[in-house]
């Protein structure tokens, strides 16, 4: 249902940045196949609250021998608690787990505080649209919200998009 691919042309990686999976899951969807995007000189943070779901991500960079995989246990609902330095990243991915927070705005508060003066922020989750499965109606993400919440924290609303019939998305610019 996520084609990393189409997310990561929408936040425009490249050799170099540093990036973070924020809520990475148990497979690493986003985190192994950015790697070859971000190259070597690159940086990606899986980070999740289970500890057996990092467990996962760090034995398998290790077995394809990914130095550039570094896992980080958070709560990000918990502002100031995630051990990634303070506007250090160049993107955000928060991919289909806000649906699965309290607070969805602490959560996006303490992904802000992480990202650069110049970054950009790639949040992805259901969408409302009568769906025979998914999140319980009172989960789902109100993604005008978000984008109100976006352009008072300085983001322009790059691109919204759908991701096939079940999820949709945002693509935030942040440009202090």
């Amino acid at each position: 249902m996520i084609d990393p691919e189409l997310l990561f042309a929408k936040a425009q990686l490249h050799e170099g940045m540093h990036i973070a999976d924020l809520g990475c899951g148990r497979t690493g969807h986003i985190v192994f196949p950015a790697v070859r995007y971000i190259g070597e000189t690159g940086l990606i943070y899986a980070v999740d609250i289970m500890k057996e779901v990092l467990e996962n991500i760090k034995k398998r960079a290790a077995l394809e021998n990914l130095l550039n995989v570094q896992t980080v246990w958070s709560n990000l609902e918990s502002f100031g608690k995630t051990a990634i330095p303070v506007k250090s990243l160049d993107v955000g991915f928060v991919i289909n787990m806000l649906w699965q927070t309290a607070d969805h705005f602490a959560v996006l508060a303490e992904v802000d505080r992480l990202l650069k003066d110049k970054a950009r922020l790639v949040i992805v989750d259901w969408q409302k649209n009568n769906l025979p499965f998914g999140p319980k109606p009172e989960r789902f993400v109100n993604f005008s919200e978000i984008e109100t919440w976006g352009r008072n924290r300085g983001y322009a609303v790059q691109e919204g998009f759908n991701m096939g019939n079940y999820l949709q998305g945002v693509v935030f610019y942040k440009h202090d």
